[in-house]
């Protein structure tokens, strides 16, 4: 899960694995495999660090098993 900021300052945590693309219209929108789409306040690089950190996370966790 990624944490972003809607525009109206409400943080929510999207499962990045149902992300299916990002876009900037100036505005960063989030469209994701179910057809919602979600408009954020963070730019498109930060959610790929967001999306990077994440994996490295679950991965680390994973080689410890």
């Amino acid at each position: 899960m990624i944490k972003v900021t809607r525009l109206n300052d409400e943080p929510i945590y999207l499962n990045s694995n149902l992300i299916e693309f990002i876009e900037t219209t100036p505005d960063t929108i989030i469209t994701l495999t179910t057809g919602k789409k979600v408009i954020i306040k963070e730019n498109i690089e930060y959610v790929i660090d967001s999306i990077i950190e994440y994996h490295k996370k679950i991965s680390k966790i994973m080689d410890n098993y």
